[in-house]
């Protein structure tokens, strides 16, 4: 991502054999339009939010929804898609005589960008949705055949801190994969924290 014209990628953070080894031995070319989609991204461009908050009132801040739609944009030039697959949720799970009322629409699981069998999560959201992205919707949609590595794109804490309260950020999931451990469901993912300079 670029700050007016400066630009970095930081050290990815490995989940099981998910490390740079294998995301570059499996789909070097892939990768190499994932860091030309972040490097042609100017951050500047962004910093549109004022903060309402009362630990920052009025600060000028990264807009998360404009840059999630930039990226998007970008991804999709270089002809990435969204895949989408419909939740049928199990109904036979309830205590005896529980008629839970209509749900409506259908549910549905997506995942941001895949291209071959490489999927790619992007994350200026709050903390749980990243956990989630990694540690369930990379596994079921490996499960179901669409991928079979991810890379879950963050911002570091730096970055993260020019946005609103609660960001999650490279630093913070990276210690806590190390902590969790490894699961024998986990398949290769890893994390790719960026920032701007």
């Amino acid at each position: 991502m670029r700050k007016n014209h400066n630009n970095s990628i930081l050290s990815p953070c490995p989940l099981n054999r998910g490390n740079f080894k294998v995301v570059l031995s499996k789909y070097p070319h892939l990768f190499k339009e994932v860091e030309t989609i972040i490097k042609s991204i100017d951050a500047s461009e962004h910093m549109t939010k004022i903060s309402k908050e009362k630990t920052m009132p009025g600060r000028e801040l990264y807009a998360p929804r404009e840059l999630n739609g930039v990226f998007k944009e970008q991804f999709t030039n270089y002809s990435w898609k969204p895949v989408r697959v419909k939740c049928d949720y199990p109904t036979d799970l309830y205590v005896a005589g529980y008629k839970p009322p209509a749900m409506g629409k259908g549910a549905f699981r997506e995942m941001d960008f895949v291209k071959e069998k490489l999927g790619i999560e992007l994350q200026f959201g709050k903390y749980a949705f990243m956990v989630y992205n990694v540690c369930a919707k990379m596994t079921i949609f490996h499960k179901l055949g669409y991928i079979d590595t991810g890379i879950e794109i963050v911002g570091v804490k730096h970055f993260a801190d020019e946005m609103s309260t609660g960001v999650s950020y490279f630093e913070q999931f990276a210690w806590d994969l190390k902590a969790r451990g490894i699961a024998d469901i986990d398949i290769p993912v890893f994390i790719l924290g960026i920032d701007i300079e």
